[in-house]
């Protein structure tokens, strides 16, 4: 790569022609290496990353956070940015990820992340959005919690970055609910994996509070129609992830023995 930070960009793809190009460009001329682990993507994912100069493995996918661990695993320069297909750093980040290499104060970095839903940068759903995503590799970062919404943990001290990443995250309202259902899934199974019940009051509560905190506290609603829409698939999926949690206990205890 073109870049002169000591810097390596870390990410897994799957499917994701439409926004790897966007982010890598981003990033490129920072970078003096990019990897990307793939996971048996069926379009040209793997193709156009490795034009744009990142190194590209193949996987078998070991679930959001293995996989994840599994790319920054690869990196090999003092410091790593971690990033999904969908984000792109804006111009006032970029300064901010040179400025904190250089001055290399503090071990890792947080960023926040702003989405662009329905055409328009969101002002207040969903945002801030702080996520650490700047890391020295030697503070031994590792991606834990549950899937899908795991995040990086070091040994080391943090700090925060100017500027944000732009979420690209949904392309309509029909793939923001169908990622929102299958995101909901995806926790409950992680859930039950971990052995956590279900509990009535999880199920009743719970989606109210989301819904209550994005749309009303963290004013959702200045957003108009988009932090209306925020708010409702933030209540939707914190619902249907105690429903299918429920749904994995009683198809467990429904089992017969063998």
């Amino acid at each position: 790569m073109a870049g002169s930070l000591p810097l390596s960009v870390s990410m897994i793809s799957f499917n994701e022609e439409k926004n790897i190009a966007r982010t890598i460009e981003s990033v490129r001329d920072l970078a003096r290496e990019i990897i990307v682990v793939d996971s048996h993507s069926t379009d040209t994912t793997r193709e156009i990353a490795a034009s744009l100069g990142a190194k590209v493995f193949e996987e078998d996918w070991k679930g959001d956070a293995g996989q994840k661990n599994s790319s920054a695993a690869k990196c090999t320069e003092e410091w790593i940015l971690m990033l999904d297909c969908d984000e792109v750093l804006t111009e006032e980040l970029r300064r901010s990820v040179v400025e904190a290499i250089t001055a290399a104060k503090h071990d890792g970095y947080e960023m926040t992340r702003r989405t662009h839903y329905l055409g328009k940068l969101m002002q207040y759903a969903w945002y801030p959005d702080w996520k650490l995503r700047l890391v020295k590799r030697s503070s031994n970062p590792v991606w834990t919690g549950y899937d899908p919404h795991n995040h990086v943990k070091i040994n080391g001290t943090t700090s925060k970055l100017r500027g944000d990443m732009i979420h690209y995250s949904y392309k309509n309202v029909y793939h923001h609910f169908v990622k929102t259902l299958d995101h909901a899934r995806i926790a409950a199974t992680s859930y039950h994996g971990q052995g956590r019940p279900f509990r009535w009051s999880n199920l009743l509560l719970n989606p109210v509070v989301a819904f209550v905190r994005l749309y009303i506290i963290r004013l959702g609603f200045l957003d108009g129609f988009r932090g209306l829409v925020a708010g409702f698939s933030t209540f939707a999926y914190t619902f249907l992830k105690y429903v299918f949690l429920r749904e994995l206990e009683m198809n467990g205890s429904n089992r017969q023995p063998k």
